[in-house]
């Protein structure tokens, strides 16, 4: 399915091809500064806003002179009616600068009704966004609105408002803070004409599980840190984060009344790679760090054992994603798995040990694939800088979050620091 434009603002599905790079007038091209993975609601923990405003805070990659917002229907199965939106430079906590407030429209209009299983895209307004800058996006539901389509591990407080359009207020009446991003899927900035978006494509340790909240420490975070320091790179360059809490690879969230996450760990990455990665704007390259709970997840009892697999199937589904990203034109750097001993889920009522050494054989197989194979444009060996040299199959202690799965905010600027920047210099 095609992209769409309908009143003069970008619709589209699932299934849409979607457009990876526009331009606007002044010969400036539009690239994803801010960017998060659409995941459907957790039964337990569906939140429905009406009569609110919800003060959404991003943080920015790279800079732009101009900006427009998406929202994202994602998985609604009812038309989302947003009554007005604004967006402005985040002051502190959930206040603004007013001076910078300004109004978005759709198509030329205050509001827009976003389809079922739909984006939209808001028509574009100048605004200095600077790099690595905190942005609040205000968004007035005046009716029922489930947060059916939203992304829960924003690790950044956000903030519901008392009844009412607070969409425009300087000083926000908090009602009460959330930890999600409901309905916004991403900002863009016009950037030079040789600019691009880099997606970090991956699971909780992308997502940045084990971080500190509101810190942006996620190794995709200190990427775009270091790109934003480094002379003639940084400024052309968003960095993107598609990392959803407990994503596979292969199979999507487990199905069954005894998961208690529901559809909440989102689509199979062969599934979502398109919309996540490839319908990105700008995007130019894609970091892959999926397969990790591929391997882990048959541990799991609603998890079906048919499930279970081994390094070539993790293997197989790198190839196919390759092939897709390459046939766009977009470079992908495979990231190695890192270790796992003395790893163990405490959460939803199970309590876990994940290691076993047989799916530490089948980590270790990939990674030497990952290593060897070329299939790669370039490597980035997480596994290498993460593990303990006393201890190759588990974390460094200092890196090791809580679970030993995750890492904390020191492995996290580990992994961000390892990232040859020379591999981005083909855009320069």
């Amino acid at each position: 399915m095609s992209l769409v434009l309908i009143a003069a603002v970008l619709f589209w599905s699932d299934s849409a091809n979607g457009s990876r790079a526009q331009g606007d007038d002044s010969g400036q091209r539009w690239i994803g500064t801010w960017a998060t993975a659409a995941q459907p609601a957790r039964p337990a923990g569906l939140q429905t806003f009406k009569n609110q405003s919800l003060r959404l805070i991003v943080h920015t990659s790279a800079g732009g002179r101009k900006v427009r917002i998406r929202i994202s229907n994602t998985y609604g199965d009812q038309p989302l009616l947003i009554g007005s939106a604004h967006l402005a430079h985040r002051s502190a906590a959930a206040d603004i600068d007013p001076a910078t407030d300004r109004t978005l429209a759709f198509g030329g209009r205050p509001s827009i009704t976003v389809p079922a299983r739909s984006m939209a895209v808001s028509d574009s307004i100048d605004l200095n966004v600077p790099p690595l800058s905190d942005l609040a996006v205000s968004l007035f539901l005046p009716e029922a609105a489930p947060a059916t389509t939203s992304h829960s591990l924003a690790l950044q407080t956000s903030y519901v408002s008392e009844p009412g359009d607070s969409t425009a207020s300087a000083k926000f009446p908090v009602a009460r803070t959330i930890t999600s991003w409901p309905f916004l899927a991403g900002v863009d900035v016009t950037a030079s004409p040789g600019a691009a978006a880099i997606v970090a494509f991956g699971s909780s340790t992308t997502d940045g599980d084990g971080s500190t909240r509101d810190a942006n420490r996620r190794w995709p975070d200190v990427l775009a840190e270091r790109l934003q320091k480094s002379s003639g790179r940084g400024a052309a360059l968003g960095v993107l984060n598609q990392g959803i809490i407990g994503n596979r690879l292969l199979f999507d969230s487990p199905v069954g009344a005894d998961n208690p996450f529901g559809p909440a760990l989102g689509q199979a990455g062969v599934t979502r790679f398109d919309r996540d990665v490839l319908e990105q704007v700008g995007v130019a390259y894609v970091f892959m760090a999926l397969g990790v709970n591929d391997i882990l997840f048959p541990e799991f009892p609603f998890t079906p054992r048919r499930e279970t697999i081994n390094a070539r199937d993790i293997i197989s589904g790198y190839r196919r994603l390759i092939a897709r990203a390459h046939k766009k034109g977009v470079q992908v750097f495979g990231t190695t798995i890192p270790p796992f001993e003395d790893a163990t889920f405490d959460a939803a009522g199970l309590k876990l040990s994940f290691y076993t050494r047989q799916r530490d054989t089948v980590r270790q197989s990939v990674n030497d694939w990952i290593r060897t194979s070329r299939a790669f444009d370039a490597v980035v060996d997480f596994d290498e800088v993460l593990r303990d040299p006393a201890r190759p199959a588990r974390l460094l202690p200092a890196y090791a979050a809580d679970d030993h799965l995750h890492v904390n905010d020191a492995g996290n600027v580990a992994q961000g620091n390892v990232i040859p920047l020379a591999l981005f210099d083909s855009r320069r």
